[in-house]
């Protein structure tokens, strides 16, 4: 037993040694780029094992288990800097690994979130090396002037997406870029929008746009939830959303909505006011746009979580107490 036993383990050495030895060899050799120049993309959030893949789809590398393996067993998974990256000449894979890690981009990215604040915007800003901060010592009035923007409040102005730069190019001018695009958003949308609602601006959508963007947790239902809300200011209801609670709480919302908070008024809090809060709550996505501007029809005035993501909508207090004692109680 003792025998069989340390000829395993000598196996296992062999095998490591082997495998060692192999990577070795692997990391070592040029890869076989064509054709020259080569450019890629490296996204924000991207794992070693989904880099591997992407680079074998984009002609980049031959082999992305052996790629990945490499990268796992040198602990360069932690290291991947987000960015446009451009090859032109060949080089090997730990020569590859070392550029990504280095952040060495043709083109750095940030990425704006749906249904981010402008707080967790100006943050994502501040996160990014490669820009130039010129926005970071403007007060929100400096900066909106700055980007050209006609609107007294940053929030929801801009548009989530992930942004190209070249290193080292200003803040300013992504933010200039993100808002032109959800100008652009917003007027399309508006061209189209069904008749009759209780809008009186584009800036008006661009509010109710965000509200539901902060109560969706399940895409398919944006326009159902836009549906609700358009019902109640039609008939003069409050909206009684509690995102725009939370969002008049600012940093004092700790995670837990108390019934004290509903109670407390704010400008944002649409249960002790009428009609929509005086400016959006978050960063709504162009699909929320469109759901503020093209709502379902329906008789719907209330909705309740099921606590999945989706909601369970009702026409009358009765059903939608129902469901409340169902879902919530």
């Amino acid at each position: 037993m003792m025998k069989l036993i340390k000829r395993l383990f000598v196996l296992a050495v062999l095998a490591s040694l082997m495998l060692a030895g192999g990577l070795a060899w692997y990391g070592n050799q040029p890869l076989r780029i064509e054709p020259l120049p080569k450019t890629f993309n490296v996204m924000p959030g991207t794992h070693l094992r989904s880099l591997s893949v992407m680079l074998e789809r984009e002609g980049v590398i031959g082999n992305a288990p052996v790629f990945w393996l490499l990268g796992r067993v040198l602990g360069k998974g932690a290291a991947l800097k987000a960015g446009v990256y451009t090859l032109d000449k060949p080089l090997t894979p730990l020569a590859l690994y070392g550029m990504i890690e280095r952040g060495e981009v043709s083109q750095a990215v940030v990425q704006f979130i749906e249904g981010w604040n402008w707080r967790e915007v100006r943050a994502a800003l501040a996160a990014q090396p490669l820009l130039k901060h010129e926005s970071a010592g403007m007060s929100d009035a400096e900066l909106l002037q700055a980007i050209g923007a006609e609107e007294s409040h940053p929030e929801g102005l801009l548009f989530p997406d992930t942004y190209s730069f070249a290193p080292h190019s200003s803040d300013l001018n992504v933010l200039r870029h993100a808002y032109r695009m959800q100008r652009e958003k917003l007027m399309a949308a508006w061209e189209t929008r069904a008749p009759g609602l209780p809008y009186r601006t584009p800036y008006d959508a661009l509010i109710m746009a965000s509200i539901i963007e902060k109560e969706t947790g399940a895409a398919s239902e944006r326009p159902q939830i836009a549906g609700v809300f358009i019902n109640r200011l039609r008939l003069g209801m409050r909206l009684q959303t509690d995102p725009t609670v939370i969002y008049g709480l600012g940093e004092r919302f700790d995670g837990r909505l108390r019934r004290v908070d509903l109670q407390t008024d704010t400008p944002y809090n649409t249960y002790t006011r009428d009609g929509l809060p005086p400016t959006p709550i978050a960063m709504p996505s162009e699909a929320a746009i469109q759901a503020a501007l093209n709502p379902a029809t329906t008789d719907a005035l209330y909705f309740v979580s099921r606590n999945d993501g989706t909601h369970v909508f009702s026409s009358n207090l009765d059903a939608h107490n129902r469901a409340v004692n169902r879902y919530q109680r």
